[in-house]
């Protein structure tokens, strides 16, 4: 007994990297992105008790499998019963005279194997910039709802902003509109009283999957990191914008720069279609799908959008998919803005080697950021970017939290969706995709004013930055696929 008590540290380690070992054999046995398993192997290693805690709590995959197994098999019945009441047929790409549709018709074929998933062609849009734009749109398009509103959101704060948009959904509610409101559990920062004044005024409002410990699981768990809101079916939105006053610049300290876009046609069905098969997940119940829910509209339009949604309850990382092949098929030129640019090694790869065959490769990203772990981790990648021929800027003015690519000014994708394993493979996410050469030449216009808030790297001051600055992206990038 004394000896146990003189050494029970050496005995806790010793069991401690006996569990670990047998952790690591079912690790490897998933057969995960290697990146990904090493990362877990290094907490194991170097983070003994923690480790293990870290993996047994967040690693395992049994609750994905279970929640997402039932949420694909619910989708997959639903849809079925949906098919032929969703009122969007698919397009016959080949019949298409439209040079930019021909030129991305794989791209197209490839997003339209995930079920619902059509070209549209009704629509019109508009480019909405930063939250103060943003939120002047919803919230007037709101307050003409006649029938229904839908909203999902990751974060929906109770600050100023969320209590304007909590007294505009009280009173549709009270008008008699039909008001549905999901958000994400860990995002969440509503209070018990903002949830039940909504509910008293007759409001509809469920968490998406809650979990015990949301300090904890912020950045550990599949979280639907969707910003959505669809209103009578006929008008959409859907961006990088939470519901929260940090958004809104004039407010706060650090300047936010943010884009969204406002949708109206019939590329809104396929966000509506998203937001009920979620809906239905959450709270267990079978919508029973009416024609208001997807209406014909009423004017006619000619921008091709096709939404592209992914989540860890699909077999296939499709918005990862869909930018791989955009960025393969680009010709003369990529602008991407990210916060954060933490790419797997597909993503990675096709970007230097675009550049190399001589397109032009343009990543905006946050000189700061708002996490010193995704700070250092993105910087790990510039030198290699930069090597490559990559035009890399650092937004200087205050955060940048966009999520926009626009290809050769005609390819443009607007969402949720980060450049990162967490949006990839992770979280539940969704992004537009539009065809037309006038919104890309727009878009364009957008980055290059974004440009004049940056600073560019340059490769030769970048090698020579300090040995502590090279040690912290190293460090950081270790950790890369569990940010």
């Amino acid at each position: 007994m004394q000896y146990i008590q003189d050494n029970i540290w050496i005995i806790l380690l010793i069991v401690n990297y006996a569990v670990a070992l047998v952790t690591a054999f079912f690790v490897l046995l998933h057969n995960r992105n290697p990146s990904r398993t090493l990362s877990y192997f290094l907490i194991l290693i170097v983070l003994p008790f923690v480790g293990i805690f870290v993996y047994y709590f967040f690693g395992q995959e049994y609750r994905k499998e279970k929640l997402f197994d039932k949420k694909k098999v619910m989708s997959n019945s639903i849809l079925k019963k949906w098919e032929k009441r969703l009122l969007v047929d698919d397009t016959d790409i080949e019949g298409e005279k439209n040079d930019i549709i021909e030129k991305q018709s794989k791209l197209i074929k490839l997003i339209q194997n995930k079920p619902r998933k059509p070209l549209t062609y009704n629509n019109k849009v508009e480019l909405l910039i930063n939250g103060n734009n943003t939120f002047d749109a919803i919230f007037e398009a709101l307050r003409q709802a006649k029938d229904h509103i839908h909203l999902e959101y990751y974060i929906f704060s109770a600050d100023k902003i969320g209590k304007q948009l909590i007294n505009i959904l009280c009173d549709k509610a009270n008008e008699g509109v039909s008001v549905k409101v999901m958000y994400d559990y860990v995002g969440n920062q509503l209070k018990s009283p903002n949830v039940e004044q909504l509910k008293s005024c007759g409001v509809e409002i469920h968490p998406f999957m809650p979990v015990w410990f949301p300090n904890l699981t912020r950045k550990l768990n599949y979280r639907d990191h969707r910003k959505i809101t669809v209103i009578d079916g006929i008008v959409g939105f859907l961006g990088g914008v939470n519901i929260s006053d940090e958004y809104c610049n004039g407010q706060n300290d650090v300047y936010w720069r943010d884009t969204h876009l406002k949708i109206e046609g019939d590329a809104v069905k396929s966000l509506q279609s998203q937001f009920l098969l979620n809906w239905s997940f959450v709270t267990d119940q079978e919508i029973d799908i009416e024609e208001k829910y997807f209406p014909s509209v009423n004017f006619k339009a000619n921008l091709p959008i096709q939404i592209v949604a992914s989540g860890p309850d699909s077999r296939w990382p499709y918005i990862m998919e869909a930018i791989f092949m955009a960025i393969n098929n680009a010709q003369k030129s990529i602008k991407i803005t990210t916060p954060y640019f933490i790419p797997n090694d597909q993503i990675l790869t096709a970007l230097k080697t675009a550049s190399r065959s001589g397109v032009d490769v343009q990543i905006i990203i946050p000189k700061e950021g708002d996490s010193f772990a995704a700070k250092y981790a993105t910087y790990s990648y510039m030198e290699e970017l930069l090597e490559s021929g990559i035009r890399v800027f650092c937004y200087c003015k205050g955060m940048v939290h966009a999520k926009t690519i626009v290809i050769d000014e005609q390819l443009s994708s607007i969402g949720t969706s980060n450049m990162d394993y967490r949006s990839f493979n992770i979280n539940f996410e969704i992004n537009a995709l539009l065809f037309n050469d006038d919104f890309g030449k727009q878009m364009t216009e957008m980055f290059e004013r974004d440009l004049e808030d940056t600073e560019e790297l340059n490769l030769e001051q970048w090698r020579d930055r300090a040995l502590s600055e090279k040690l912290k992206e190293s460090f950081n990038r270790l950790w890369a696929p569990l940010l």
